[in-house]
């Protein structure tokens, strides 16, 4: 089965919550069931941060999903919970201050191209999205470059 790729968009304090927990699970929002069903082991994630609107890291998907109540993550929803979980493996996490702004990516991501230029911020509405394989891959290179690089010569 081919690899799939997602982006979750998710706010900083939830990004920040998946960091505390190792990034070793992973939820989404109720209304996206059929998405998780469709989330297999080996698929790989992106990481949006919504309000700094910045691409945060990758990890990959370790388990197939399962339903769990537990509050982790918090959403302007009231009751949202993001029950539909899953393991994940992480593959490069960026710290705050080295994410990749996203409108430095906007003209370059075929996912973007969707919308008009000027409404580029269109693209990263909603919790969870596939992507296209060449975005993720420019994406993670980027911020594998950026992880790489001495504490001192750091943008």
């Amino acid at each position: 089965m081919a690899t799939t790729f997602w982006m979750l968009v998710g706010t900083q304090g939830n990004f920040r919550k998946s960091r505390e927990m190792g990034f070793t699970v992973q939820g989404v929002k109720s209304r996206h069931r059929s998405k998780a069903e469709k989330m297999r082991p080996g698929d790989r994630v992106m990481f949006y941060v919504t309000g700094v609107q910045a691409f945060a890291g990758t990890a990959t998907i370790a388990s197939t999903y399962w339903e769990e109540h537990t509050p982790v993550w918090t959403s302007e929803k009231k009751g949202e919970d993001y029950p539909w979980r899953f393991k994940v493996t992480p593959d490069v996490l960026l710290d705050e201050k080295d994410f990749l702004p996203a409108a430095d990516w906007a003209t370059k991501l075929a996912h973007v191209q969707k919308w008009p230029p000027a409404h580029w911020r269109l693209a990263f509405q909603g919790n969870v999205h596939v992507i296209p394989e060449s975005d993720f891959a420019a994406l993670e290179s980027a911020m594998r470059a950026v992880a790489k690089r001495p504490a001192g010569r750091r943008a």
